[in-house]
């Protein structure tokens, strides 16, 4: 008889063991060590009144303006939402 794996093996599945101890668990991100921020959108794609949504980053446009891009979900068919990811104009962005 042949038994795959390295060694004898205990003969308890994977998904059925556990560990002794808990593992160590990552500290908390703070929140000044990523650029994401929580923003509201006051013309999403959909055509609704404003939309919550996550400001990625900053570019500055050839005229000298400023796009954020934004990641948010809209309802672009009736019943279907969707991911939408877009540069929006600074002015369409407002952090309330």
């Amino acid at each position: 008889m042949v038994r795959g794996g390295y060694g004898s093996g205990s003969g308890v599945p994977l998904r059925d063991r556990v560990r002794g101890s808990t593992p160590p668990q990552p500290a908390a991100p703070a929140v000044d060590q990523h650029p994401a921020r929580h923003c509201w959108i006051s013309a999403p794609v959909d055509g609704t009144k404003s939309r919550p949504g996550l400001l990625i980053e900053w570019r500055r446009v050839d005229n000298g303006r400023w796009e954020g891009r934004v990641a948010y979900v809209a309802e672009l068919r009736p019943g279907r939402w969707a991911l939408v990811e877009e540069w929006v104009p600074a002015e369409l962005l407002s952090s309330e």
